[in-house]
């Protein structure tokens, strides 16, 4: 007698466990309105993407991983990196006034930004001054403090003047402070580029004092000895 085909069943077609579906991740089309890309991220901070990247991977940045394989970061996460180094960096520093000029020197060099600081104080001493040496700290202070002019090295770390000027420029738009590029090889290429990208002048480091002070509109010595 031939057995009946239904008594008997493939084997493990009722008794494998179904497998549970993978957590989900962000698929390309959520990242473009509820995450940023690293270049986004990177933009906002005035860093490089290739350092966002950099903070992602040492846990200091959390960031998810799209189901394509990029990594994106949520707008909260980045507001609380921003917020955590806003502290740090504003724990010294002298509150904003409207009626007073702020400056801010960015720049790598921290002897050349001492001697600019210096020089700057000496003639103008109550103008609002802060220090940045990269491209996120400056971001940082430029939205805290609002300068009315920034002095702007045209070589830095993790991201050049270049970069840094055309963000300040989309970061403020038409309300931009006045940019003061400074380098160590004005070449005519140099000059050329970073007044493309929205510098209102480039000096070289090696001028003079009377140069310095006067592209950064503060007054000569000539019409300041008092205030030495």
């Amino acid at each position: 007698m031939r057995k009946s085909s239904s008594a008997k069943r493939p084997e493990g077609r009722e008794t494998r466990p179904k497998r549970k579906a993978p957590a989900p991740l962000p698929n390309d089309s959520l990242t473009k309105s509820a995450f940023l890309t690293p270049t986004q991220v990177a933009d906002r901070l005035l860093v490089a993407p290739v350092t966002v990247r950099l903070w992602a991977s040492k846990g200091l940045l959390p960031s998810v991983t799209t189901l394509g394989g990029h990594r994106r970061f949520r707008e909260e996460d980045v507001q609380t990196f921003v917020l955590q180094h806003q502290r740090t960096n504003t724990q010294t520093a002298a509150p904003p006034s409207r009626s007073v000029a702020s400056i801010l020197i960015i720049d790598d060099d921290p002897q050349f930004a001492r001697y600019l600081s210096g020089l700057i104080l000496a003639h103008a001493p109550g103008v609002v001054l802060e220090i940045a040496h990269d491209g996120f700290s400056a971001g940082i202070k430029c939205q805290m403090m609002r300068p009315d002019i920034v002095s702007l090295d045209l070589q830095m770390p993790d991201m050049n003047g270049f970069d840094v000027c055309m963000l300040l420029r989309r970061m403020f738009g038409k309300t931009k402070p006045r940019i003061v590029a400074l380098t160590g090889f004005a070449s005519k290429r140099n000059i050329e580029r970073i007044i493309a990208a929205g510098a209102d002048v480039c000096v070289a480091k090696t001028a003079s004092a009377e140069v310095l002070l006067q592209e950064l509109a503060i007054p000569s010595a000539s019409k300041s000895k008092h205030s030495l």
